[in-house]
């Protein structure tokens, strides 16, 4: 199914302060992919030989600036840097700092894959950055390549260091699980997020493969997850008062020391709760991230008088989202789009 472009086919919401969908979700939460390209080849995310967008497709640090400048007006309150793998766009730090100027921006985080990060750990912490997430399935140098297609574990390992060195707090560790690949990297992960104070996030594989291989059964669930971790530390209790809207659902060890996230994507969708956009690289807005259609706001941010339009698009497309992503039916349809040029 090809993806459709939206620009103004709905009636947008009205309430000038938040950005409030049909399903009265209200979305704070904007996830900023700033290029398509990556350093690695994870099977689940993205094939080994791919064409990457042309980078004059690419949004400007200034155009996304810009929009998020506006995004405030409307409520958006949260960011998340994304790609691709965000640190080879080059001089990242420039856009966190620029973002983080930005009145009414609460929190900018970044998800990446960790490579390059010994190298950039600092300048993004000079430049405000505090929280990250570094995405990383196993400890075992040999299924790293396997999963990857790349040799760079030790690289993984020297920016999740580098970044402890630096200050960053909290740091996240995701792992994706999957039934026969990952299951057995459950317990190490686990204890290596407590002696290194770093909290891990199990997140069950989900439909975005590059070779469309995704099936249900290959998903290895959160109460298995659970049962193994129960195993391993005893019972682990569910941390209250909890973000409702969050995508994990933390548990701690029994001992207190450190804990754990749950992402039940497939098992446990939090579609209900969901407060999240996403403005992929080349400059289309997605209220989900398995959508099938995607408004442009790339024409009107190289426009004059953008500002007033730009609102419109936004809300346009928040009153399109649906109820769910409806994985668990047989309704679901795969974007053509693969997470890499989505945004994680």
């Amino acid at each position: 199914m090809a993806i459709k472009i939206v620009m103004a086919d709905m009636k947008p919401l009205t309430n000038p302060e938040k950005l409030i969908d049909s399903f009265g979700r209200v979305h704070n939460n904007l996830r900023i992919s700033v290029t398509d390209r990556c350093n690695i080849r994870c099977f689940y995310c993205m094939p080994e030989q791919v064409t990457f967008m042309e980078r004059s497709n690419l949004l400007t640090f200034e155009e996304i600036e810009r929009f998020v400048k506006v995004a405030v007006q409307v409520g958006i309150n949260k960011i998340r840097l994304t790609g691709g793998e965000p640190l080879v766009r080059r001089n990242l730090s420039v856009l966190v700092e620029k973002l983080i100027a930005i009145d009414g921006i609460n929190d900018v985080a970044l998800t990446t894959n960790g490579v390059l990060l010994a190298d950039q750990a600092q300048a993004l912490f000079d430049a405000g950055l505090r929280r990250i997430n570094l995405s990383l399935d196993t400890l075992d140098s040999e299924k790293f390549k396997e999963i990857t297609r790349r040799d760079s574990f030790d690289q993984v390992m020297e920016g999740i260091m580098a970044a402890k060195e630096v200050g960053f707090s909290p740091i996240k560790l995701n792992a994706v699980s999957m039934r026969g690949i990952t299951e057995k990297e459950v317990i190490p992960l686990a204890h290596f997020g407590r002696t290194h104070d770093i909290d891990v996030r199990f997140i069950e594989y989900m439909p975005l493969d590059a070779d469309n291989g995704w099936e249900r059964q290959k998903v290895f669930f959160a109460h298995e997850i659970l049962e193994l971790l129960a195993a391993e530390f005893g019972e682990m209790q569910a941390v209250p008062e909890q973000d409702v809207r969050a995508p994990a659902k933390d548990y701690s060890y029994p001992d207190g020391n450190g804990r754990v996230g749950i992402i039940a994507s497939v098992s446990r969708p939090f579609c209900a709760t969901c407060n999240r956009v996403r403005l992929t690289a080349d400059g289309k807005l997605r209220h989900c991230l398995f959508a099938l259609q995607e408004t442009d706001i790339k024409s009107v941010l190289r426009s004059t008088d953008y500002e007033d339009r730009l609102k419109e698009l936004i809300f346009e497309n928040v009153a399109s989202k649906w109820e769910g992503h409806e994985i668990n039916t047989a309704r679901f349809v795969q974007p053509e789009r693969l997470m890499h040029s989505i945004g994680g």
